[in-house]
């Protein structure tokens, strides 16, 4: 094996390294020292008073200055143990867990604040900030500590909101959710713009609306436009009249093109209507029983010369059924007969007192309602052919029109008198004296033509016997618009034989008796 070779072991202690000893504090060598420093700004302009008032302000008195620079740690001991006994309980915050605010930081920053840019003080909105005639210009961080002292010279000292509070540290157990509202607050505050959204209820008062191109400026009309009408599915709205046309046109709003016209030979069209799916359109005659089927998938016209079980000498008023398979034809002495439209033969009639003066289903086909000219409305079952209830519109001696809104909450009656009373639905339904939830009496002639938009929000009334006798009630507080129809010197409405609502209300057309279909804008709804 190898030998190992031990080192001799020494007794000799490490030497110590020496400990610099800090220098102690002279107070007379100090106050020569700050007497030569004096005497140096002495000779530089600056006086003894405004030094000794600048070192208190940055230092504090030399007192002071000397406890702090001397004051031992064990005394931070004692204010942790005070923390710790005050901290067992919950309720009771200690003064030491106040935080210093930390500077926030800007929400932007403009590199244009930066430049030292001088503002002109002649403006006449800045010479209230002018303290002599000397300040013709000041620079921009000069103006805004002159705007922030007027201020709250104004305001009376600085407003509470525009402090900076100390928050207060929480506990470990304690939730966050103050300070998650704090924070959410303080991000609010920093953005600018709209944070009220658009109601999605229509409002009442006044309504939005915007005058567009006539929906058939493409083919004007020569005589009197009966119908106007928007199709259940597309952006197309239909026009037909005495000249013995029916067009389509699509809605824009700006050019309104033409999509197709067809002429009916000696046939002046009464009314006008599209099927449930929107593939054909119905059109009876003013004179004779004979009605038209237009098929527009395949672009064929088809004549009904006479329908199985009818007897009567003329077909003008008909409602499409909201199932789209039967119509329900409005004829003489009180009758309605019920078509199918697949076998074109009638399958059942009802009878009121009277003549029928206007029709209107339930929005699910169940119920018909029919108003007579006696100012009775008679509701039917229609699958039993039963009446299930009779009453006697509220004030009315002859009726004139009726509507029912797509909700089922409402049924509005109109009378010659130009009076409309609206229903609630159901009520009238169960009710042999219902009460109406409101009486309209903003017409002087008789209503010819009720409709409701498919929102159930806006009721249209309008007749024909006057110009501008047209108007819009907001359902909800069952309101007239104060601002429709739009007033301006020259006539804008004429008198109005029909009137309809696109599929979401968007838009809103009335044919007159001048040809022209008058189409507006709803800009309330977003949609066609």
């Amino acid at each position: 094996m190898e030998e190992v070779i031990k080192l001799p072991v020494t007794n000799e202690k490490p030497t110590p390294k020496k400990r610099l000893r800090q220098p102690k504090y002279n107070a007379a060598t100090e106050s020569i020292k700050k007497q030569r420093n004096v005497a140096s700004l002495t000779v530089l302009g600056e006086e003894d008073a405004s030094v000794k008032l600048l070192e208190d302000l940055v230092f504090g008195a030399e007192d002071e200055l000397v406890e702090r620079l001397v004051e031992d740690k064990p005394c931070a001991s004692l204010v942790d143990e005070d923390d710790e006994d005050e901290g067992d309980d919950p309720e009771v915050e200690s003064e030491s867990h106040l935080l210093v605010p930390s500077a926030k930081k800007a929400a932007w920053v403009d590199e244009d604040d930066e430049r030292e840019e001088e503002v002109d003080m002649n403006h006449r909105f800045r010479k209230y900030l002018v303290k002599g005639e000397a300040e013709t210009k000041m620079t921009k961080h000069k103006l805004q500590q002159r705007m922030t002292e007027q201020f709250q010279k104004a305001m009376g000292g600085k407003p509470t909101w525009a402090e900076v509070k100390v928050k207060k540290s929480k506990k470990k157990g304690d939730d966050s959710d103050e300070d998650d509202d704090e924070d959410d607050d303080d991000d609010l505050l920093r953005k600018t713009g709209n944070f009220v959204a658009a109601s999605e209820t229509l409002p009442s008062g006044t309504l939005r609306v915007k005058k567009c191109l006539h929906a058939n400026t493409a083919r004007s009309c020569n005589d009197q436009l009966t119908t106007v009408q928007f199709h259940p599915s597309a952006q197309v709205v239909m026009t037909a009249g005495l000249d013995q046309s029916i067009s389509l046109f699509q809605v824009d709003g700006r050019t309104n093109p033409k999509i197709q016209s067809i002429h009916l030979e000696r046939f002046a069209i009464h009314k006008a209507q599209f099927s449930h799916d929107g593939e054909s359109v119905i059109a009876t005659g003013t004179k004779n029983k004979m009605f038209y089927m237009y098929d527009m998938m395949e672009g064929r016209v088809v004549p009904i010369f006479s329908v199985r079980g009818l007897k009567q000498s003329s077909v003008r008023e008909f409602s499409v059924s909201p199932e789209g398979d039967s119509l329900l034809l409005s004829g003489t002495d009180g009758y309605l007969h019920v078509l199918k439209l697949k076998t074109k033969e009638v399958v059942q009639s009802l009878k009121i007192n009277g003549s029928v003066r206007g029709v209107a289903f339930s929005p699910d086909g169940s119920n018909v309602f029919a108003q007579s000219d006696e100012g009775e409305v008679y509701m039917w079952d229609v699958r039993s052919s039963r009446c299930v209830n009779k009453f006697a519109d509220d004030g009315c001696v002859k009726g004139t029109s009726i509507a029912t809104s797509r909700n089922g909450q409402y049924l509005a009656c109109g009378s010659q008198s130009g009076v409309v009373n609206v229903y609630a639905q159901r009520e009238c339904l169960t009710s042999a004296n219902p009460k109406p939830l409101k009486t309209l009496m903003n017409l002087l002639t008789p209503v010819t033509s009720l409709a409701f938009n498919p929102a159930s929000e806006i009721l249209a009334m309008a007749s024909r016997n006057e110009d501008e006798a047209l108007r819009l009630v907001h359902l909800p507080s069952l309101t007239v618009f104060s601002n429709f129809p739009i007033t301006k010197k020259k006539k804008y409405i004429h008198r109005t034989n029909c009137i309809d609502f696109s599929p979401h209300s968007g838009f809103f057309s009335l044919a007159n008796n001048k040809g022209v279909a008058q189409l507006m804008r709803l800009l309330h709804y977003k949609d066609f």
